[in-house]
């Protein structure tokens, strides 16, 4: 190769790296498999997880149980009006990972990657679910009455509870892999690669996820670090 081919191919090469960093840079936890320390962003995780609160309060779930969002609202309501802890005192994070992952997924990853029939998660006719139901806001928000069942004390939504202060993390792992078995199964477009569909998931969650390295390794943190009780472990 001459000098000035070896300096194309070079540049070429360079420019191929730059591009596979960027991509690399706009993925919250980067597109390896397991998340290095230099693409966790640990500021922004600290920030929501580490605010002021006189009181903390985790909840780990792995299994698909939308039974739990109402338990996180019970929790709020009967520290604040119960307890009497001020609302914005309360500090609740939950720790989703495994098929609860799909709590942080965007109805775009729903549809795209067929999370419904991929979980087994169904409707009451028994057709997979393709879209985040459990997303959008639902309460009146008009109304101050804990009792009003239309107000925003009894909205289980994810929007509303995010409204409230509670954080909704991501594992990174669980993406990862799970972007793999999509693939294995046929549920991605053809011709995607694992870590393409982790890379697109990561970059379509649900407005304020925070993603997190491993979510079994982030419950010790947030106990240890942050000192936050442990509430439920759903499988």
């Amino acid at each position: 190769m001459n000098r000035t081919g070896f300096l194309a191919a070079s540049a070429s090469l360079v420019a191929a790296g730059s591009a596979v960093q960027a991509i690399a840079e706009g993925v919250p936890g980067g597109t390896r498999l397991v998340e290095r320390k230099a693409d966790f962003n640990e500021g922004a995780f600290a920030k929501v997880v580490g605010r002021a609160a006189d009181i903390r309060q985790m909840f780990e779930s792995v299994s698909f149980k939308p039974t739990l969002l109402a338990n996180v609202k019970n929790s709020l309501n009967g520290l604040h009006f119960g307890y009497g802890y001020p609302a914005g005192k309360i500090a609740i994070v939950l720790a989703n990972h495994g098929p609860s992952s799909a709590y942080g997924y965007s109805d775009y990853v729903w549809k795209k990657y067929k999370i419904g029939e991929f979980f087994g998660i169904k409707n009451d006719a028994g057709a997979p679910i393709e879209s985040n139901i459990w997303l959008k806001a639902r309460a009146n928000d008009t109304s101050a009455d804990p009792d009003d069942e239309k107000s925003m004390y009894q909205d289980v939504s994810i929007e509303t509870l995010q409204k409230r202060g509670v954080v909704f993390l991501t594992c990174h792992t669980a993406v990862e892999e799970q972007s793999r078995a999509i693939v294995k199964k046929g549920l991605a477009p053809a011709g995607m690669t694992g870590s393409e569909v982790a890379a697109d998931i990561l970059t379509h969650l649900i407005p304020g996820a925070v993603v997190v390295p491993s979510m079994v390794a982030t419950v010790a943190v947030l106990q240890a670090k942050y000192h936050y009780t442990y509430a439920a472990l759903t499988f």
